[in-house]
């Protein structure tokens, strides 16, 4: 983003000397909408370190806050963006600090005889650039907290449970995408590697529907787990879902299904050679 050079001879000497008052008197106006949620002395630190990376690029003649000149400045604000981001700032609090010293500038160089329009255009200007790349820097870091929280949600809904010694199961809940039974495929593989188990179970009676690609999905995970040694049974196919996998024409073939996660259990059980006998209720 490139600015209209005007006449700037006297910016970086007004800027400089004044330093401090203008340093504290940001400080004072950022601090006020953010309302106590970042300490003082965290504000002094971060937006002293912003106004010497600003004037010295200021300093270099350059008018464009795309050049390398403003590489220092640019860093700094896209760090000050996502903790901003992960804090949970708003990106309007977050950008008002770069308008805050637009602010704090024009009161210092209005009062100073030896400024014109020019300098107030200029220094307009590159804070201007600066606040829209910083609030741009603030939605591209929060579109990655998004990505980062949903990556951790399909972690902790897509657990992979031990039932016995060598049976694995996922328990899935709620509705299935091609990025979450992706999620289950590689979760389940890398249990049976760790593990070392020769069952697993995906069990499916919390899922309210499967589609085609679900389905294939499905197949590809069990197809995979017996690549590596380990039979796969899914369990849990309700009678609409069953329907809806007929009406598709989806096979399962020879991978075992079965109508309950207790039928799964006790075909792996008894696959494994280990005796279950069914226990009587009542009298």
């Amino acid at each position: 983003m490139t600015v209209a050079a005007g006449r700037d001879d006297g910016i970086p000497g007004l800027l400089r000397a004044s330093a401090r008052s203008l340093t504290e008197r940001w400080v004072e106006l950022t601090a006020a909408p953010l309302r106590g949620r970042v300490s003082r002395a965290e504000l002094e630190r971060e937006l002293g370190e912003l106004f010497e990376a600003f004037l010295a690029a200021v300093e270099t003649g350059s008018r464009d806050v795309d050049d390398e000149a403003y590489a220092e400045v640019r860093a700094l604000l896209s760090e000050l963006s996502k903790r901003r981001a992960r804090a949970g700032f708003t990106p309007t609090e977050t950008a008002t600090g770069v308008f805050s010293l637009k602010r704090a500038v024009f009161e210092v160089i209005e009062g100073d005889e030896g400024a014109g329009i020019a300098e107030l255009v200029v220094v307009s200007q590159l804070l201007d650039a600066l606040g829209l790349w910083t609030f741009e820097s603030y939605s591209k870091a929060r579109e990655e907290v998004i990505d980062e929280q949903a990556a951790q949600l399909l972690e902790l809904t897509t657990p992979v449970v031990k039932l016995w010694d060598g049976v694995l199961a996922v328990p899935l809940v709620g509705t299935l995408d091609s990025g979450r039974t992706q999620v289950v495929m590689e979760k389940l593989l890398e249990s049976l590697v760790s593990t070392g188990a020769e069952h697993a179970i995906i069990d499916i009676t919390g899922v309210l529907a499967v589609d085609t690609q679900v389905a294939q999905y499905l197949l590809k995970t069990a197809t995979a787990a017996r690549l590596m040694g380990a039979e796969c049974t899914i369990s849990g196919i309700r009678p609409h879902i069953a329907q809806t996998i007929v009406e598709l024409g989806i096979e399962f073939g020879d991978i075992t299904t079965k109508a309950s996660l207790a039928d799964a259990l006790l075909h792996a059980l008894r696959r494994s050679g280990v005796d279950v006998v069914r226990g009587r209720t009542g009298r």
